[in-house]
């Protein structure tokens, strides 16, 4: 069995990866491999030299891949090769000399307050419907609950397609989700949330397309909803109130953590709300607070005497 497809199996069945975080790092493998081939005639990734992933490297910058995109796939051959030495498969590792690419820092992207006000109080013209706000029926509502979902609680857009009836717990006022690396987290919902989502639940049991399955979320065929579906809906609302390049479900996470820190929520419970491993990671949104104050500072006129 190749060293790539070991590699791969390793992460899947031992330590339990996602299967699209499995899929990310089979693509980049591929794709350097793939290079490998047309660039050296070279077919054994495992014993690939210094310079050929530095060629690689070269070849991503020529082709404009962002540094974060670059770092990513250098990551991943930075779990690769540790996998290939621990198994005896390689004697050094090739990337033992090759530091990551310098990133510019960059703020969290979020949705201001009064737009937020107006996703979540449905005040917004969808484009081909004639009344404002969601549209009526089951669908609406499904919308509805999507977006309170993403805003009171910051999930991640994998952990909202896994939610299925049992991870709600109304007793305890909470949801059970499934995290990055099959970490199970519990996550606590506001008494309206609660109650909404009730509504919901309630609402779809009606619907025939929903027996038999544990899903909580559908599409109008009655399929599943996946992530790339969450996504177009989530895209299509954001588009009414926001003029933000970004208008995915992770923006509205990153709205989430930023609102609870300007609201005076302590970071270290909202790391542990958005499942983060370490506090470094909830750290960045402190940054989106400081511009806010120094937005506070400018309006108010503030300034040195001279």
């Amino acid at each position: 069995m190749p060293a790539t497809q070991r590699f791969l199996n390793y992460l899947e069945f031992e330590k339990r990866f996602s299967a699209h975080t499995v899929l990310s790092y089979r693509k980049d493998l591929e794709q350097f491999t793939s290079f490998l081939k047309n660039q050296f005639e070279f077919e054994t990734p495992e014993l690939a030299t210094s310079p050929m992933i530095r060629t690689w490297l070269v070849h991503l910058k020529e082709a404009r891949a962002e540094a974060r995109t670059i770092n990513r796939k250098l990551s991943t051959l930075r779990s690769f090769y540790k996998f290939c030495m621990r198994n005896a498969l390689v004697k050094k590792n090739p990337l033992y000399n090759i530091n990551a690419v310098k990133t510019p820092k960059r703020l969290p992207i979020f949705v201001e307050g009064e737009k937020m006000d107006k996703l979540l109080e449905g005040d917004f013209q969808l484009v081909g419907e004639e009344s404002r706000g969601y549209i009526e029926g089951f669908e609406g509502l499904r919308d509805k609950v999507i977006f309170e979902l993403f805003y009171y609680t910051g999930m991640r857009v994998s952990e909202l397609v896994g939610l299925t009836r049992s991870s709600f717990d109304e007793g305890a006022q909470t949801l059970k989700v499934l995290g990055k690396r099959n970490k199970e987290r519990i996550i606590p919902m506001a008494p309206e949330m609660v109650e909404m989502f009730k509504q919901y639940l309630n609402e779809l049991e009606k619907e025939q397309y929903a027996a038999g399955s544990p899903a909580i979320f559908f599409t109008p065929k009655g399929t599943p909803a996946t992530r790339q579906y969450i996504y177009k809906v989530v895209n299509k609302y954001m588009g009414t109130v926001t003029t933000l390049k970004k208008k995915s479900p992770h923006v509205l996470r990153h709205t989430f953590a930023t609102h609870m820190l300007n609201n005076g929520a302590p970071i270290n419970d909202i790391k542990e709300i958005l499942g983060h491993a370490s506090l470094a990671a909830t750290q960045v949104y402190t940054h989106n607070t400081i511009e806010k104050l120094k937005e506070v500072y400018r309006k108010a006129g503030l300034r040195k005497e001279e």
